[in-house]
């Protein structure tokens, strides 16, 4: 299940920066020339910190979009509102 976002302060639709921590179990594979390969990690816990518009800046109109309002717009980029700036 991928989290959707939407900034209501700007509209944004599509660039967040999001702080998360998780809680993962690993194995660890060390080569004998002391490389290390991280084979079947598994997230055991993980939780969202904070979520900032990459647009506006703002973290505090971010909302969390649920899948009724995701299937309602898929067809929209975020970049069609009005003030939008610019892909860079």
């Amino acid at each position: 299940m991928v989290t959707r976002y939407r900034c209501t302060a700007c509209g944004n639709l599509t660039r967040f920066d999001v702080v998360t921590t998780r809680r993962t179990r690993a194995f660890h594979h060390y080569t004998v020339g002391g490389d290390l390969r991280v084979e079947d990690e598994a997230v055991l816990d993980e939780s969202v910190d904070e979520v900032t518009c990459r647009w506006c800046g703002t973290g505090t109109a971010v909302e969390r979009l649920d899948d009724a309002t995701v299937g309602a717009t898929a067809g929209d980029d975020g970049a069609s509102g009005a003030g939008a700036p610019e892909a860079t």
